[in-house]
């Protein structure tokens, strides 16, 4: 294992991301920092860099704890960081999914797109985070 690795990489490698490109595209666009800091797809990442990833509806904090160069399975995904998100944000995640998932159950079953009034139900729901 080497002491260093490109962010965009070590991302792809942890499965954090489905593609380097994504990665490097949440670099880019400012979703990945590492001490509060924006930073570019080619940083280094090193052991004990705290990573803070912005999701589309949480905020996921990860502490390295490993690099590989190659991809890795989902199992030994364990090996290469510890996901140290602090509780409330996991306890606002799961409420905003069960609460997607009950208005998912009380839409119309004739299925389609949603209403105006159902839009704007999503949008507030999503202007929550």
């Amino acid at each position: 294992m080497d002491e260093t690795l490109r962010i965009d990489k070590w991302l792809w490698t942890a499965r954090l991301f489905k593609t380097r490109s994504l990665a490097a595209q949440a670099c880019q666009a400012g979703k990945v920092k590492i001490a509060g800091r924006r930073i570019k797809p080619g940083r280094p990442v090193a052991i004990n860099d705290r990573l803070e990833i912005t999701r589309p509806h949480h905020r996921q904090t990860i502490l390295v704890t490993g690099l590989k160069r190659q991809r890795v399975s989902a199992g030994a995904v364990a090996e290469l960081y510890t996901d140290v998100t602090p509780r409330q944000e996991l306890e606002r995640v799961e409420t905003v999914r069960k609460m997607e998932s009950a208005f998912q159950k009380s839409r119309r079953s004739t299925g389609g797109r949603p209403t105006k009034r159902e839009r704007r139900a999503i949008q507030k729901m999503r202007e929550m985070d």
